[in-house]
């Protein structure tokens, strides 16, 4: 009995552009709040045609502000593109214009390649990582007398942050620091399961949570047949293949009777390895699988379908599965 979230990058499809993927991300996540689900996360890329949330929190304040009850937040913001302090201070100021609604995820890879995060922020150190993520933190507390660096707005504001990652570091980290994790198994769920074990059995409890807290990112494609959802899926194929063979590009439209060679097929079965794709039953069976095999306290669903109507409807499909559960 788990709550179910959205997780979207704002695609840019083939014939689109950036204005149009923030009006269909608006209008996503006012379904998915008419719909019940719990969180609505959108994530930062640089330099990715296809990926229209590189400054996500100015996305997040759009989101948020055609909003009225869910929770809108980052899936993450990769944190060595940015000082500490402007991430407080972003994201102190969309907890003051939309309080109790914000989520900070943070992860340590650069969303983008090293040329592009050279760029963002010159200098910058993945190993710092966690320092980073401590000096985050301390910028939410209440300032202290005679404290010179402060967040205003941010201080005192206690931004809920998660550690995201798709290996074990991350869930080092989040066990040790005693923050929820994320698992961004949703395009890497190879370590899933093994990073899951080594979050609970090292975590340590905070102020800030006293048990773990595991959210799975799961990709679906849900519609009223299993062979309409693999025609849809086949958007996300091209798209994955593209990406993973350096020519990233928009989602492309779906289409029938792709064939892909080894290595190809190799990429695909490995991206897939946690998603639910079909029908309401079929996707109901696979959902109910991730769950009991993760025992995940909440699921997140990245649905990167081509056509709007047919990502609402997966979404909808997708929350029907969840109705029982969802707050």
């Amino acid at each position: 009995m788990i709550p179910y979230s959205v997780l979207d990058l704002a695609p840019i499809w083939e014939g689109g552009d950036a204005r149009q993927a923030f009006a269909r991300s608006l209008d996503l996540a006012q379904h998915a709040e008419r719909w019940g689900y719990n969180r609505f996360w959108l994530a930062e890329h640089h330099g990715m045609p296809g990926i229209a949330s590189a400054a996500t929190s100015v996305v997040m304040a759009h989101v948020a502000s055609g909003t009225s009850r869910i929770r809108i937040g980052a899936g993450g913001v990769m944190l060595p593109n940015h000082a500490p302090l402007v991430i407080a201070e972003q994201f102190g100021t969309l907890e003051a214009l939309f309080p109790g609604r914000i989520d900070l995820g943070v992860g340590r890879a650069p969303g983008t390649d090293q040329i592009t995060a050279q760029a963002l922020r010159r200098g910058f150190d993945v190993d710092s990582f966690p320092q980073d993520v401590v000096e985050l933190m301390s910028y939410f507390q209440p300032a202290q007398p005679g404290q010179r660096i402060r967040a205003v707005p941010g201080e005192g504001l206690n931004v809920p942050v998660w550690i995201l990652g798709s290996s074990l570091y991350g869930a080092q980290l989040a066990a040790a620091l005693g923050l929820p994790y994320a698992f961004a198994s949703h395009f890497a769920p190879a370590q899933l399961i093994r990073a899951l074990q080594v979050y609970r059995a090292g975590y340590r409890p905070s102020e800030r949570s006293a048990k773990p807290y595991a959210m799975v990112g799961v990709t679906a494609a849900a519609a009223d047949t299993d062979d309409e959802a693999r025609y849809l899926t086949s958007s996300i194929e091209q798209a994955v293949v593209k990406l993973r063979t350096g020519k990233p590009g928009k989602l492309p439209a779906p289409a029938r009777g792709l064939r892909w060679n080894e290595s190809e097929q190799a990429i695909l079965d490995e991206f897939f390895g946690c998603s639910a794709i079909g029908s309401l039953s079929t996707v109901r069976k696979q959902l109910a699988d991730i769950a009991a095999r993760t025992e995940a306290d909440e699921l997140i669903i990245a649905s990167q379908v081509f056509d709007h109507a047919a990502r609402l409807r997966s979404h909808e499909l997708v929350a029907q599965v969840a109705s029982a559960t969802i707050s």
